[in-house]
């Protein structure tokens, strides 16, 4: 008997107007642009017909607003651990001013000062994980981005099954 895997759709807020001027956007609580609204509202196109278990969203207005915008605002619960990295002093700035005074950051590896280390961030994604594994059917996160884009691009998903591949 083959087990079936549930599939994870993650989910990147709209655009904003940080994510415009490459400014390092963690817990700083900014609206979508008119651009992150229509990048929303072609999320919704993308996933339309899909039916989710369960959607988690992190509490910043602009993922809610995201989530609402691609029509699963209704069905979402707010998740604490879904916020984004907190950049701490690196907040609002960007990765080349970083680099300026350090050139050999990474974000992943070095974290942020007064921010979050990496093993912290690992820790928040490890707890969601725990909590939705146990589900049967598909789950929708939302908010589970960076401005680093090691996370899917503003209004896009990814699809990730709990075999690991993307799509």
């Amino acid at each position: 008997m083959s087990e079936q895997f549930s599939t994870v759709y993650l989910a990147r807020h709209g655009e904003t107007a940080w994510s415009i001027s490459g400014q390092l956007t963690g817990l700083t609580d900014l609206p979508l642009t008119e651009r992150g609204e229509r990048n929303a509202r072609r999320l919704g196109d993308r996933l339309r017909g899909l039916r989710f278990t369960k959607t988690l969203t992190s509490r910043l207005q602009r993922t809610i607003r995201t989530c609402e915008l691609a029509g699963f605002g209704r069905f979402a619960q707010v998740e604490p651990d879904l916020l984004e990295l907190n950049y701490g002093k690196y907040e609002g700035r960007r990765s080349v001013e970083i680099h300026a005074e350090r050139p050999e950051w990474l974000l992943f590896r070095d974290g942020c000062p007064r921010g979050e280390s990496p093993a912290q961030v690992g820790a928040r994604a490890d707890r969601i994980l725990r909590q939705i594994q146990p589900l049967k059917g598909d789950v929708l996160l939302s908010q589970v981005g960076t401005s680093s884009g090691f996370w899917p691009l503003p209004g896009s998903a990814l699809k990730w099954t709990r075999a690991g591949s993307f799509s």
